[in-house]
């Protein structure tokens, strides 16, 4: 398999598990609310980096935060700028 595939594939597999997610809590419409999380989490991140010239606080833009930001939405941008506070040297 090669190595660009690869992300692609782990990103389905968790939007895939997001929409499992909304399937059980018997969301209405599952696969637009997972979407609509991915999206919120993104744009949060997004808001973030853009007042961050104004605020001064900003989170890097990596694998990680990104997924954290898609997977877990608002609350896990919450969660990233919480840590970066609290770890910042």
């Amino acid at each position: 398999m090669p190595q660009d595939v690869l992300p692609w594939l782990v990103a389905a597999g968790i939007f895939g598990l997001l929409v499992v997610i909304q399937l059980a809590v018997r969301a209405k419409k599952p696969v637009q609310r997972a979407a609509g999380g991915v999206l919120v989490g993104l744009c949060a991140l997004l808001a973030v980096n853009v007042t961050g010239a104004f605020t001064g606080v900003s989170l890097p833009l990596s694998p990680l935060s990104l997924g954290v930001a898609g997977t877990a939405g608002l609350p896990g941008v919450t969660l990233l700028l919480l840590l970066n506070l609290l770890l910042r040297p």
